[in-house]
C-alpha cells in the first residue's frame, strides 16, 4: 500500500530526522501549520508505517564499547539452521544490526564490544549455539558517512509496518 506524501509530509520528514527531539510547537511553526495539525500529521505518518520509531542515537565509543565491527555471516541452507542461528542473533544484545542479504553470504551482522575478550564471546556464540558456518570479521575503523536522512520526496512511500 503507498502513502502519499505531501510536500508538509516531507518538510516534517526531514526535520524529524534531523532532530526528533524538537517540541511539536517548533515543528509546527517550521511547517507552517498549527501545533494540533502537526501533531496529527506526525500521528499519520507513524501509524501508516512511514515513520517506524523516533529512538536517540548513541555514541558507541563513548558508552565504552571501543570496537564496531560488521560480520558476513554463512549458515547452513536448512529451516532448522536458519532458525537456530536466527534466534541466536535476536537473543544477543552486542549485536546491534542484522540483515539477511544474497550474495555469498547470508548475513551482515553490526557488532558492538568493549575490547578484543568480548568480540570473542560474541563470535564464538556464533559459531556454536548459532551453527554459523563461517564467520567473516571487518573491523570498523572510523565512520565515513553517517547514517543519513532518506531522500524522501512528495510522492509516495511504500508502506511497511512493522519493518
Amino acid at each position: 500500500m503507498a502513502v502519499q506524501l505531501d510536500e508538509i509530509d516531507v518538510r516534517l520528514l526531514k526535520e524529524l530526522e534531523t532532530d526528533a527531539d524538537r517540541p511539536n510547537v517548533e515543528l509546527a511553526r517550521i511547517v507552517g501549520l498549527s501545533p494540533a495539525a502537526t501533531l496529527n500529521r506526525v500521528r499519520r505518518l507513524k501509524e501508516t508505517g512511514v515513520i517506524r520509531r523516533i529512538t536517540a542515537r548513541l555514541n558507541s565509543a563513548t558508552a565504552g564499547f571501543g570496537l564496531q565491527v560488521y560480520v558476513l555471516a554463512t549458515v547452513q541452507h536448512t529451516p532448522a539452521a536458519e532458525k537456530r542461528f536466527n534466534a541466536e542473533v535476536l537473543a544477543m544484545n552486542n549485536i546491534i544490526s542484522a540483515d539477511t542479504v544474497a550474495g555469498e553470504t547470508d548475513a551482515l551482522l553490526l557488532i558492538v564490544a568493549h575490547d578484543v575478550a568480548d568480540l570473542h564471546v560474541v563470535l564464538s556464540r556464533l559459531s556454536t549455539r548459532g551453527g554459523a558456518q563461517r564467520l567473516i570479521t571487518l573491523l570498523r575503523l572510523a565512520e565515513l558517512k553517517p547514517s543519513s536522512p532518506l531522500p524522501v520526496q512528495a510522492t509516495s512511500v511504500q508502506s511497511r509496518r512493522g519493518a
